[in-house]
């Protein structure tokens, strides 16, 4: 997924507001209009990044004399104390863009960090890992950006670009015949030619059901190892196979070794947790 510098851009322009309000009052009273500074953006902890196109934007928003230089680049893995990023120009704009420039790195680096943990932990299968719609609301794309600076992919982006049946897409037809997925499977078709149907099935029944009605993916939620091994076995040459619900860096790799095609964390987005970066200004 590419992001706009115009979607960026806004992202930033709205941090920025919301975090100076009226001034910063602090930089205003206490550093002189001339003064400059030099400084580096630094990883406290090993990480993946992700956004340092953000942190650029939010420094030179203020002043566009400001200086990016990037050491590195988003995807890419760093230990602790190596430099993201240095940044040298008027003191007061490098003051002020501080924070907002942390946020969205650490965020999104955390997210991406996260991500190939999954990733690295399934390796020697052929699954892959997928994100969910489980997000920041207004931070979706941001979000999945960074799941794919991780090594994830994306499942879908909204509820625009794929039809995904759901439990309760189910409930709503049960009295549907022969069976309320393959009255949903079909309307689909029907109404979504041109895009890809996946059915939610709790139960080994629903699996078959899902396969013989001609899903193009059978999302297996919250099957125990047996289950999915059998349900994949149902299904195969059929439909391909995504597992979801209870993962964690810990049992991924067996959810993997079950045979499924994809494997979805929700998370990747909603837990991931912000990584430690700093900003150190550099006496000279």
């Amino acid at each position: 997924m590419e992001l706009s510098v115009s979607e960026i851009r806004q992202a930033v322009q709205n941090a920025l507001a919301e975090d100076i309000g009226s001034g910063d009052v602090t930089t205003l009273a206490t550093v002189p209009e001339t003064a400059v500074a030099k400084a580096a953006m630094r990883g406290r902890e090993p990480l993946v990044i992700a956004g340092l196109a953000f942190a650029e934007a939010a420094f030179t928003e203020p002043a566009p004399g400001v200086t990016i230089e990037r050491s590195a680049q988003d995807g890419q893995s760093l230990k602790t104390g190596e430099v993201l990023l240095r940044v040298s120009g008027p003191a007061r704009a490098i003051l002020t863009a501080e924070r907002v420039a942390l946020n969205f790195v650490q965020r999104l680096s955390g997210i991406a960090t996260f991500t190939a943990q999954f990733v690295e932990a399934i390796k020697g299968t052929h699954a892959q890992i997928l994100d969910t719609r489980k997000t920041t609301p207004g931070w979706r794309r941001f979000e999945k950006y960074a799941v794919e600076c991780g090594g994830g992919k994306n499942h879908r982006l909204g509820l625009f670009d794929r039809v995904l049946i759901k439990d309760n897409h189910l409930v709503a037809l049960q009295h549907e015949r022969p069976n309320a997925i393959a009255a949903a499977v079909a309307r689909a078709r029907e109404k979504c030619p041109g895009l890809k149907v996946e059915v939610e099935a709790d139960t080994l029944e629903q699996a078959e059901q899902a396969a013989e009605a001609g899903a193009d993916i059978v999302l297996l939620d919250n099957m125990n190892l047996i289950q999915l091994r059998l349900a994949v076995q149902k299904v195969k040459g059929r439909a391909q196979t995504e597992a979801s619900g209870g993962v964690n860096p810990a049992n991924v790799h067996a959810i993997a070794d079950a045979g499924v095609d994809f494997i979805s964390v929700g998370a990747l987005t909603h837990s991931a947790r912000a990584v430690d970066i700093g900003l150190d200004f550099i006496n000279e």
